[in-house]
């Protein structure tokens, strides 16, 4: 059809117009609605790997550092500490964390690659609560306690190397993150590239 033959070409022009505007502006909205699928850059930072100074860190203390906004623990564990957990294996549901979620340099009794250091995710298995920590021996939180760590939500026990008492709520040792150390004083946490 053409306009001679009594057509509205003024209304076919508005609605030609229409979807033109329509079809403009639909596009001008997607790009910044798909843009905000891209993560941010705090969001790409709350993902990386953090350095921590454990130079200053004396035995017996512990540290927390954030990584993906959860609380890691590094903790320089005495001699004392250490002795202790040999005695823990009856007490423990998965003493040498042999469940697949672990690195494999996790899966010795100290869950640690260096074990004066324990490195974990400061959050209960159980509900994600955050245990405290019971270093002393002498709170006796559980029989022949050697220190550790206490749930206050739901009463699950860790020992010093971050394992659960058997007989507790929370399903699993505490979460052993990826980690490596760049020299006696530095360590990354969240990349254990080069063979950690």
């Amino acid at each position: 059809m053409s306009c001679d033959e009594k057509v509205d070409c003024g209304r076919r022009r508005l609605i030609v117009a229409t979807a033109a505007v329509g079809g403009v502006a639909g596009a001008a909205a997607a790009v910044p609605f798909l843009a905000s699928f891209a993560p941010s850059e705090r969001a790409k930072a709350a993902g990386a790997p953090v350095e921590a100074d454990i130079s200053k860190l004396a035995p017996g203390e512990m540290m927390t550092v954030e990584w993906r906004g959860k609380p890691v623990w590094i903790i320089r564990r005495t001699k004392e500490m250490l002795d202790g957990l040999k005695k823990l294996d009856a007490k423990l549901a998965d003493p040498k964390s042999n469940k697949p979620m672990q690195p494999e340099y996790a899966k010795n009794e100290y869950r640690s690659i260096k074990p004066e250091y324990l490195v974990a995710v400061g959050i209960c298995t159980h509900l994600g609560c955050s245990p405290s920590e019971k270093f002393n021996p002498a709170t006796a939180v559980e029989p022949d306690w050697q220190g550790g760590f206490l749930c206050p939500c739901h009463g699950s026990t860790f020992d010093l190397a971050g394992r659960v008492y058997t007989g507790k709520p929370a399903p699993d040792n505490l979460e052993i993150p990826p980690h490596k150390y760049l020299s006696d004083a530095k360590i990354v946490i969240g990349d254990d590239s080069k063979g950690a």
